[in-house]
């Protein structure tokens, strides 16, 4: 379920609230939820995880990616929320958006494209759509 990128970062879709102790159990610090609320009939609500998160006692932090795509504010709050190096758990609604965001956080911050294209591979995520976004994003 939870889909490991790097040591500190994994992904996964849509969680539950129940799903944030097991998230725990596996030594993860923080939650990324990358969901728009109301996205889908049934869906846990985003203050749902959050409580479930602050029972916990893990970090949590929304920034909901729609479908029109991603904006440098969207970016940079990734960027924020992945600063600390903590062990996190990023999710939306299959894991993809999350992917795509964290890459686009990495390539902010000067990593490689294409090792960020092996790294999502691996894990079963596709970044060609937004290649040309993430070299834009390095850093010059």
């Amino acid at each position: 379920m939870f889909i490991p990128l790097t040591p500190t970062v994994a992904v996964a879709g849509q969680i539950a609230p129940d799903d944030v102790a097991a998230a725990a159990a596996r030594g993860i610090t923080r939650i990324i939820n990358n969901r728009p609320d109301g996205e889908q009939p049934g869906q846990p609500s985003g203050a749902a995880i959050a409580a479930a998160a602050a029972a916990a006692g893990l970090g949590y932090t929304a920034i909901p990616v729609d479908h029109s795509g991603f904006s440098r504010e969207q970016v940079d709050a990734m960027i924020a929320a992945l600063a600390s190096g903590e062990p996190t758990l990023a999710f939306c609604r299959s894991g993809t958006r999350s992917t795509l965001l964290w890459a686009l956080a990495r390539a902010a911050q000067g990593d490689d494209p294409a090792a960020l294209a092996e790294t999502a591979a691996a894990a079963g995520y596709d970044l060609r759509p937004i290649m040309p976004l993430l070299h834009q994003l390095q850093p010059r």
